[in-house]
């Protein structure tokens, strides 16, 4: 695996001498880690004089950083996987450390760009794709929060900390500031270690950091603290909004099955179908599968039974029904409880006919009576690979899903 690669434009290279000194920071650089490479915009100019500066337009105090040099260095620096150019100045975004773990995790390498004098060039933050501050406050120049930005990033990557889970607990890596910690010995001119730190109880050591965490927060940085809070009520909002929508979908299934004789029409969806052997579905209604599959996925959906608890078949009066106009009467009743039907999706299982040229007919017979649009009506049709009752020509089925929403 390639190190991790910073390369830093700036007027001061030695300034970065020591950063191979500094502890972990400098072990990561000698292990190969990450390499560091310092690009000195006096090296890429074409006069004499080496000059990186001139007098702003429009006359002011101090001089500027001209563009010719920085873009020289800028362009002579290799592309070494995915890159991010960072220009150090006070006009920029603070450094936070959701910053440095992000560029750690989704960079290979970061170029700095190092101000100095009054200031850029304008045209050079077009380079940038992030401009960063480490303060409200202005520096000779921008190797020191360069370095920071190094340090932060070299810390956070895979080999440099010997335990990298003492990363995760760490002030700012969400919000709020590292819990209180303490060593050897228990009780120092009168300052004792907290009880529940010596308890050897760790759900009560967790419990009692995280409300220290909070609690320092609060007092040293009211304004990480505020953006906690909200950060937490945000979090809480939605999953009080998903729980809130959740309770106003409504999911059914339903499922239907009869047995195909002669002397009786073949109805689907409403439509009338012949079928090549002269048969049709048996029932006390029409036997219309497809519909009454329907119609059990509504009154699922609301756990109100099945159709034949509201159109029993020993009842004559629903006997050669129609039955759309029964999913008709399911669909009011759904509407009476607060409901209305978004969508519905079906399939027909059957050997014979072929069904595709009568699929639209359905799907409008259908929409009518469900009191929706065509686009919420799918149905589908398949053989069951003369397989089942259905593949054998003993009967047709039909499977059923509905989505309602709360009126």
């Amino acid at each position: 695996m390639a190190p991790y690669r910073f390369d830093v434009i700036s007027l001061a290279p030695n300034s970065f001498d020591k950063l191979e000194d500094l502890g972990v920071i400098g072990r990561a650089f000698l292990s190969k880690i990450s390499v560091l490479k310092i690009h000195n915009p006096r090296d890429f100019t074409t006069d004499r004089y080496r000059k990186v500066d001139d007098e702003p337009y429009g006359g002011g105090v101090g001089m500027v950083l001209k563009p010719e040099p920085i873009f020289a260095a800028f362009e002579s620096i290799p592309v070494c996987g995915r890159r991010r150019v960072l220009l150090m100045t006070p006009q920029g975004k603070p450094l936070e450390q959701d910053d440095l773990q992000r560029w750690s995790k989704e960079q290979d390498q970061l170029i700095l760009l190092c101000g100095h004098y009054e200031g850029f060039d304008e045209r050079i933050r077009t380079i940038a794709d992030e401009e960063v501050s480490i303060g409200d406050f202005v520096l000779a120049g921008g190797e020191l929060p360069a370095m920071v930005v190094i340090n932060g990033v070299v810390r956070l990557l895979p080999g440099t900390v010997g335990t990298e889970e003492s990363l995760l607990e760490e002030s700012h890596n969400d919000l709020l500031l590292e819990h209180p910690q303490y060593t050897r010995p228990a009780d120092f001119h009168g300052m004792k270690v907290p009880t529940v730190l010596r308890s050897g109880n760790h759900a009560a050591i967790s419990i009692w950091r995280e409300e220290q965490r909070q609690l320092r927060t609060k007092q040293r940085r009211p304004d990480l603290y505020a953006r906690w809070l909200f950060k937490q009520q945000s979090s809480q909002s939605k999953i009080d909004g998903l729980f809130a929508k959740s309770m106003n979908i409504r999911i059914g299934n339903g499922y239907d099955i009869h047995r195909l004789v002669t002397g009786r029409a073949l109805i689907l969806g409403g439509a009338m179908i012949p079928h090549p052997e002269g048969l049709g579905l048996e029932g006390h209604s029409d036997a219309d599968v497809l519909a009454h599959a329907i119609a059990d996925s509504l009154l699922g959906a609301l756990a109100l039974g099945d159709i034949g608890k509201y159109f029993p078949p020993e009842d004559p009066q629903w006997k050669g029904s129609d039955s759309l106009f029964l999913l008709e009467k399911v669909v009011t009743l759904v509407r009476d409880n607060g409901w209305r039907v978004v969508n519905v999706d079906a399939v027909i299982i059957a050997e014979r006919p072929k069904l595709k040229p009568y699929i639209e007919q359905m799907r409008n017979n259908l929409a009518k009576r469900l009191g929706v649009e065509l686009q919420s009506v799918g149905v589908k049709a398949t053989t069951n690979e003369k397989m089942g009752p259905e593949g054998r020509e003993e009967g047709i089925s039909s499977y059923a899903v509905a989505l309602l929403e709360r009126l």
